[in-house]
């Protein structure tokens, strides 16, 4: 399949679009110390603890802070803290914090706030799980200390605390940290770079952050989220554009400064308009997911599940959203992302059959003729292809389907629904997750079997949790390697997700724009406007 055509005439048409009279006129002009920039995606929800969106990931590492942050190796290095030590029986690990820490509305940030915001993340995350489940208790040993007692041994305890998604651990204060972990933190208060602005936020159109006078950056430079972050900028302003060409005329006008994602179809024209920098952001890049939903018919049917997996063909997915540049996108038949450290494609199934066999393994699997309700978000160019895609790959091999077309923010809260298709329910939604999210069995959402209290669709696989404590616990490298291997194999046979391929994305900004560092974010510190 080639890339859309009836999508790039449309682009093509709207060339005006792409020229600075076109362009949309906002507000105001911006000053050298405001920067403005359009997100890959509406920010609907806040709390980067709630959701794993990755645009409110973005938020959060303007909003908060962590404990350890990671390096571009994805090795944890001390952020807030000074370091950590643990006792000889691997079972009581202390944290110290650096001095002078403040949250946002002037109160210290305390051990006690760090043990909260620890506990509250357990609870949510993927990872945070796999390691609240070897936790006593997360507390204070004193203002500046935190104690994390252990059941068992966690060797990857600071690897867990430290990831950079999704979600990572950020440290908010006790009051909102004791927030419900199934309800989402409102109020915005963290100890971050940024200080984000409730009273100018408008969910669809923009959000809003000032620098943090009393930030305390690190003294190291900059690398990945550790290091020194400092901040540069006096204000930040998110604006919200869903139509590509618009943002593409905007960044050529000057009235936004950094494009987060810039549409493929547009990159030819912004590398040929002076004064416009493109280049990849995230050197690991992304992998694409559809998920099923585990608990409701069809889905939960895993020989439906491998025969919609016989039919997939990664290319189609690719080149829909990224074009037919091989440099951008790459086959990736593994669970796991490709490229990263131990990652094999043990266990593939041949991708794809004829559509003849997998109409004939449809029939065989037992499926009883019910819809299958895809919500796809309409705004969200890196994913609302594949709807449409995996639409027409369900009619043509024998599964009737209900395509809903949708903004991210109403997928982000349809996914939440354990309910029949026909009382607000789903089936399958598509989504994307930065590599190194989804780096290793602990962190993987998309294969982990933690049924209820796991990721939306509700995977659950007592083996394959089985697995991943063994990995956890690998004495050996060779045992991790081995280890990976077979939960890929578990996860080719049982299909929690679907895996659509791996791409590339690019930034773009303008050249009085600098400082702008890799990571698998957009990352605000160290960043300068001329």
């Amino acid at each position: 399949m080639k890339s859309n055509p009836g999508r790039r005439s449309l682009l093509q048409a709207s060339g005006a679009l792409l020229l600075p009279w076109g362009a949309p006129r906002l507000a105001r002009a911006a000053t050298p110390a405001t920067l403005r920039f359009v997100p890959q995606a509406n920010l609907s929800t806040l709390d980067p603890v709630f959701t794993t969106a990755a645009v409110t990931i973005t938020h959060g590492y303007c909003v908060f802070d962590t404990l350890y942050g990671v390096d571009a190796r994805m090795q944890a290095k001390p952020q807030m803290a000074e370091g950590a030590t643990v006792s000889e029986d691997n079972l009581t690990w202390l944290i110290r914090l650096r001095e002078g820490l403040r949250f946002h509305d002037g109160e210290p940030v305390r051990a006690q706030d760090c043990a909260a915001s620890l506990a509250r993340w357990s609870r949510r995350d993927t990872f945070g799980q796999t390691l609240g489940a070897a936790v006593q208790a997360f507390e204070a040993a004193d203002d500046r200390t935190i104690r994390i007692r252990l059941k068992r041994p966690f060797p990857r305890l600071l690897d867990a605390i430290g990831k950079p998604h999704s979600s990572p651990a950020f440290i908010m204060p006790e009051r909102l940290a004791a927030t419900d972990p199934n309800k989402s933190v409102t109020e915005m208060i963290g100890s971050g770079p940024f200080r984000f602005m409730p009273d100018e936020f408008i969910s669809g159109s923009r959000a809003v952050y000032t620098r943090f006078a009393d930030y305390r950056p690190r003294a190291e430079a900059p690398d990945w989220t550790s290091g020194g972050k400092q901040a540069h900028l006096d204000r930040i302003e998110w604006i919200i554009m869903p139509d590509p060409a618009t943002a593409a005329g905007a960044l050529q006008a000057g009235e936004i400064d950094w494009w987060e994602q810039a549409l493929p179809d547009l990159i030819p024209t912004l590398t040929r308009r002076r004064g416009i920098t493109v280049q990849r952001q995230d050197p690991y890049g992304f992998i694409a997911h559809a998920r099923f939903n585990h608990l409701q018919p069809p889905f939960n049917n895993p020989r439906l599940r491998r025969a919609v997996l016989s039919a997939l063909r990664q290319e189609d997915y690719m080149r829909s959203i990224v074009g037919d540049d091989p440099d951008v996108w790459r086959l990736c038949r593994a669970m796991f992302p490709c490229g990263l450290p131990d990652v094999t494609e043990a266990g593939v199934q041949d991708m794809p059959a004829s559509l003849e066999a997998a109409r004939a393994a449809v029939k065989a699997s037992g499926y009883n003729g019910e819809t299958a309700v895809i919500l796809n978000p309409a705004d969200y160019p890196s994913i609302s292809p594949h709807g449409l895609l995996t639409a027409e790959l369900l009619r043509q091999i024998g599964i009737k389907v209900d395509l809903q077309e949708m903004d991210w923010g109403t997928v982000l809260q349809r996914r939440l629904s354990r309910e029949p298709v026909e009382k607000g329910g789903w089936s399958i939604y598509h989504t994307n997750w930065p590599s190194v999210s989804i780096a290793n069995p602990a962190m993987n959402a998309t294969i982990r079997g933690q049924g209820s209290t796991g990721w939306t669709g509700w995977y659950e696989s007592a083996e394959m949790e089985r697995l991943t404590l063994e990995w956890l616990d690998a004495a050996t490298p060779e045992d991790g390697r081995r280890l990976m291997d077979q939960i890929q194999r578990v996860a080719f046979d049982d299909v929690p997700s679907l895996p659509l391929g791996q791409y590339f994305s690019r930034t773009a900004y303008r050249e009085n724009v600098t400082g702008i560092l890799p990571g698998s974010a957009a990352f605000f510190w160290n960043v300068r406007k001329g």
